[in-house]
């Protein structure tokens, strides 16, 4: 169909037309592309022209210019007035080129082994709660949900295909009937997006299906070995499981250890030191400073906090600590790929606590409870022969890394049948469709990492410096750690869990409200507010939300809210040799 000799007679209408019907016929084989080939696949069907972040490996190797290509991006270019038909015919000739990569010998034989199956379909229902309804790939939105369906008949096919082929590891009956009854709902519904039930389809029949297919992958004894599956858990039963996807270690150095009372008393070595300001250059400042446990660790006073000495105010809002494990990459800009290095870069900086790392040390061990505390843990680290700051903050992490294990009334909506509000599940249909929040925010942590959870995205939003927007905010994010034109004011997306709890909003605190927020992204963040932001991702063009539609969004990231315990300050600081730093003040002074 994308190479019949003919394509150079077509007009624009038609040469649409041609691409939308192959694009439907793809989606039948989006199972396997998605998962066996994905660099293939984002030439045949990628939704952005370039990418930088999408790859595991941006981890431990710097991220490089992808260019993406195929159906979408030629549909989406040929509905604009005087497009070139070379243009068009260039992003068909890098599709077909591969598609031809896909038909190796190399691809084709992974269809004969049949755990594949079971990981690349794990992929595809992941897919169908966070991004195939969602028209975060298809430039018509009034063929997402038509074009869901034929998907999900294509793939009833292939399990019943596979069902001849390998009848001892073919589907279960109970999934294949359950698969059907998928389909049978998605056959009933609206044919528009924004009328579409994404709260029933993903709690009666996405999430279940998950289960019962995480369950033949641990019955079966399968192992997977792709690096699509690099951060998934075989364990998890429940897509909003926060057991779903690993991004980060939070025990540090400490990764081995599992007992209990041993995690436990580096927790609570690791609670002090959070509350203590020996770990700053003046003695003044601790974690908390920044990081109010009693405020979603971070601090909802302030747009951004003061800078070390107070020297002025820091250029970025605290972000909260509370679940930054599900992410790859950390810090708004992206510039910390663990935990520890995160930590680190935060107690060094000249801007924030200031703190010499050979001082640090030595004032911590110069408390004879943290001495005797990090020895005793010694001998469960042998690659170190002594205590060291990878020892102190991976106790920070391990204190703070267990406040993210906590759930929400979604969640438990989700996947334990809680009771939610009609306006709360209107909310999340409305996030999910025409307010166009889930192309850039995706679940389970409504952040951007998105199935198969590897990678981390950024986004331009034009973020402006006040909310009279006179002018860009001059913070170039994610340009500064990777220069190009595409990261230019590029900001990570962050989680929406707790958000309501966590204002003020975007990296510099500009936003006090979340209606604010909703203003701006209804209004095309801050191309549509006529500022220059050439590299937007964002559409400049406005939502056209109502004030109902605001106020039952509003409702569902409040159902995001999660059960957060009260956090206890310490009783006291343990004592130092050190006169000077005998009477320093729990949280710091500032």
């Amino acid at each position: 169909m994308l190479n019949d000799p003919d394509l150079d007679t077509l007009d624009q209408a038609a040469f649409r037309d041609r691409m939308r019907k192959a694009r439907v016929a793809m989606k039948g084989a989006d199972l396997w592309l998605r998962y066996l080939e994905p660099n293939a696949h984002k030439l045949i069907n990628g939704p952005l022209p370039v990418e930088w972040e999408t790859e595991v490996f941006e981890k431990y190797e710097a991220p490089y210019r992808r260019i993406g290509a195929g159906l979408s991006l030629a549909e989406g270019l040929a509905e604009e007035p005087g497009a070139q038909l070379d243009s068009l015919k260039q992003l068909v000739e890098m599709a077909l080129g591969a598609t031809s990569a896909c038909l190796e010998d190399s691809t084709m034989s992974a269809l004969n082994d049949p755990a594949h199956l079971l990981f690349a379909n794990r992929l595809f229902l992941l897919n169908l709660a966070t991004i195939y309804t969602t028209g975060f790939e298809c430039p018509d939105t009034t063929r997402v949900i038509p074009e869901l369906l034929e998907m999900m008949q294509a793939v009833e096919a292939t399990y019943a295909s596979y069902a001849q082929g390998f009848p001892q590891e073919a589907m279960t009956l109970p999934y294949r009937e359950r698969f059907h009854e998928a389909i049978e709902f998605v056959s009933r519904q609206p044919k528009a997006f924004s009328a579409f039930d994404h709260f029933r389809f993903i709690k009666y029949h996405v999430d279940p299906l998950f289960s019962i297919n995480q369950a033949m992958i641990r019955d079966r004894g399968v192992r997977s070995r792709s690096y699509m599956d690099h951060s998934l858990s075989d364990q998890a039963t429940s897509i909003f499981g926060k057991d779903l996807y690993v991004g980060q270690f939070t025990k540090g150095i400490f990764r081995r250890v599992e007992d209990p009372r041993t995690l436990e008393s580096i927790r609570i070595l690791g609670g002090q030191l959070f509350f203590d300001p020996l770990l700053s250059g003046n003695g003044q400042r601790s974690c908390a400073s920044c990081h109010r446990p009693d405020q979603c660790f971070t601090d909802t006073t302030v747009a951004t906090a003061l800078g070390f000495d107070h020297r002025g105010r820091l250029g970025r809002n605290a972000p909260s600590l509370l679940n930054v494990p599900f992410n790859h990459l950390l810090m708004q800009d992206g510039s910390h790929i663990d935990l520890l290095a995160q930590a680190r870069g935060v107690v060094t900086s000249p801007l924030e606590m200031a703190g010499d790392p050979d001082a640090v040390l030595q004032r911590v061990l110069d408390c004879p409870d943290y001495a005797k505390g990090f020895r005793a843990l010694l001998p469960l680290t042998p690659q170190y022969e002594k205590v060291t700051m990878d020892h102190v903050l991976s106790a920070l992490t391990i204190y703070y890394g267990d406040f993210s294990t906590y759930t929400s009334l979604f969640d438990r909506a989700m996947h334990d049948d809680a009771p939610l509000d009609a306006g709360v599940q209107e909310g999340f249909n409305l996030f999910m469709s025409r307010a166009q929040c889930a192309t850039c925010h995706f679940a389970p942590h409504f952040n951007g990492v998105k199935p198969p959870y590897i990678g981390s995205e950024f986004e331009v939003l034009g973020v402006p410096r006040d909310t009279a927007y006179k002018a860009l905010d001059d913070d170039l994010g994610r340009y500064l750690v990777n220069p190009a034109p595409e990261t230019h004011r590029a900001f990570r997306t962050g989680g929406l869990r707790n958000v309501s709890r966590t204002a003020p909003y975007m990296h510099n605190g500009v936003f006090a409200t979340m209606v604010e927020v909703i203003s701006f992204y209804d209004g095309g963040g801050g191309a549509g507010r006529g500022l220059d932001v050439p590299n937007q991702t964002l559409s400049s063009d406005s939502l056209r939300l109502s004030p109902r539609d605001k106020q039952v969004l509003i409702a569902f990231m409040e159902s995001l809210n999660e059960d957060l315990p009260a956090v206890p300050l310490p009783d006291h600081l343990p004592r130092s040799r050190d006169k000077a730093y005998q009477g320093r003040v729990i949280s710091g002074v500032y």
